[in-house]
């Protein structure tokens, strides 16, 4: 039985204006909406005044066996969260650590069931892949996820069924999963970044796990503070 999974109507204003090229315009338009419901419409520099700018760090591919755990240690050891897209078919058997995610803090997203690209499947594959990994993480921690972030970046547009989420792009890529060299990641990641981005990263790598935990030092170290990505995106 399919389940509806309604957001809030300035969630659902960034479903589709989301996308790398146009990250600003998505959280303009959620902060808008936000605003008209409040009866204003909120001013941005006003709202980050005073405050630390703030990255998100997001991990694509998991949970894995090894990695998650060694990520999910140097996070709490930093006091940070973070975001884990997880793969539907990679859950099984990883249970705890993805409950350890959800009672860490960290946001848990969707990937897909088995890491598909969603613009060459059929609509009713692509609710499949997407109804499932939701259903295996509710399970888990009780909630359904309303984010989602494609494989490969693709997100097919105006998809006609009952599960509403969020896709989620990112505007840093770390490019790990090219390298495996932790000094490289380290490099494209902290040269580019700026207020409000986020980062693509994955959790399958031991590489990736160690350029993670250094960005995180580096970019503490200059002021940032690191959210999950509702709280970039919803705010």
């Amino acid at each position: 039985m399919r389940r509806k999974l309604w957001l809030a109507a300035a969630a659902a204003a960034v479903i589709f204006a989301l996308s790398q090229k146009n990250m600003e315009g998505a959280l303009r338009a959620a902060q808008e909406t936000a605003g008209q419901m409040a009866g204003q419409v909120p001013d941005k520099t006003e709202m980050s005044s005073g405050e630390k700018p703030k990255v998100a760090l997001t991990f694509d591919d998991g949970p894995h066996p090894v990695y998650t755990e060694k990520l999910l240690d140097g996070l709490k050891e930093r006091k940070i969260c973070a975001t884990f897209f997880l793969i539907g078919k990679n859950i099984e058997g990883k249970e705890a650590l993805v409950k350890r995610m959800e009672e860490e803090g960290h946001l848990i997203g969707n990937h897909t069931y088995h890491h598909v690209k969603l613009t060459g499947i059929s609509e009713k594959q692509v609710e499949e892949e997407i109804q499932e990994t939701c259903e295996k993480i509710c399970e888990v921690t009780g909630k359904y996820t309303a984010f989602i972030r494609p494989p490969f970046g693709v997100w097919k547009k105006n998809l006609d069924f009952e599960i509403t989420m969020i896709p989620v792009s990112w505007n840093v890529d770390s490019r790990d999963w090219t390298t495996k060299n932790t000094d490289k990641i380290v490099k494209t990641v902290v040269k580019d970044v700026k207020e409000g981005d986020i980062i693509l990263m994955h959790d399958i790598f031991d590489s990736s796990v160690q350029a993670a935990l250094k960005i995180a030092d580096i970019l503490s170290g200059q002021g940032y503070e690191f959210v999950t990505v509702d709280e970039l995106l919803l705010e």
